[in-house]
């Protein structure tokens, strides 16, 4: 499918991401020029510190913007409010679930919040949704289980299923395979590649999996210490952009394999 003939979901211009205080405006990136389309699975990729974390949090609304525009199906962020946002957004940050205590249906039914009524009664149609949501990430077998007596794995599966839930065009994922062994890396990131193509959102997630990143995404976003690049994977190859990632005293990118290597 052309670009043309998918729906632009997420589009940032000339944005600048960091910190404000009333003497001081610290950049961490500038000129962040980003289109996200429908139905695809996009990483987020760079250095540690290198500034995703608070590119995920500026284009959710969690931190306000340095410069630029950000805008979600064609409306820009500051035009929703919190209820409107919650149904075009949905976000999975890395922190400890708080409501350990509830089922795995309950905590997925969270999702419904930006629909429900004022007392958080579920129609037919959001215990439909919510059920959906458990099938399509493969755990409606845990559905009565306390989210306490979950792995790390199944317990990810969960937030993502509550993500799905909530029924948005765009889901933010901040490093949601940490904590995770190789498999279960793999198989998150497959998952996600699925549901992008299944439901037709978008999903994107940050990562230090870059190659597993490159393997599966159909874009990445690559931030370095110059410059934000995004383009498909073999674009990005071709361009030599992983190549500037780390510094080559150590680690050094294989154009051929499309995969990162320790040198010797």
């Amino acid at each position: 499918m052309s670009q043309e003939s998918k729906h632009t979901i997420l589009t940032t211009k000339a944005l600048s991401i960091g910190y404000k205080t009333k003497k001081t405006k610290s950049v961490i990136a500038s000129n962040i020029d980003v289109n996200l389309y429908s139905g695809e699975l996009v990483g987020l990729i760079g250095a540690n510190g290198i500034g995703k974390s608070t590119f995920l949090r500026t284009i959710t609304n969690v931190q306000p913007k340095l410069e630029g525009a950000v805008e979600i199906n064609q409306k820009p962020l500051e035009q929703y409010s919190n209820i409107e946002l919650a149904k075009v957004l949905s976000l999975v940050l890395t922190e400890t679930v708080a409501s350990k205590n509830l089922s795995v249906l309950e905590l997925v039914a969270l999702g419904r919040q930006p629909y429900t009524n004022w007392v958080g009664n579920l129609s037919e149609k959001d215990t439909t949704i919510t059920l959906e949501a458990l099938a399509q990430t493969n755990i409606s077998d845990l559905k009565h289980k306390k989210c306490y007596e979950l792995s790390d794995g199944q317990l990810q599966k969960v937030m993502i299923a509550r993500a799905l839930a909530q029924d948005t065009d765009l889901i933010v994922l901040d490093e949601p395979t940490t904590h995770l062994d190789m498999y279960h890396k793999a198989y998150i990131l497959k998952l996600l590649q699925k549901l992008a193509k299944d439901t037709n959102k978008t999903v994107l997630f940050s990562s230090h999996e870059i190659d597993l990143a490159i393997q599966l995404c159909d874009r990445l976003i690559v931030m370095n210490d110059n410059q934000v690049f995004t383009d498909t994977p073999c674009n990005l190859i071709e361009k030599g952009v992983f190549n500037t990632l780390f510094p080559k005293d150590l680690i050094s990118f294989d154009n051929a394999t499309g995969s990162f290597k320790v040198k010797k």
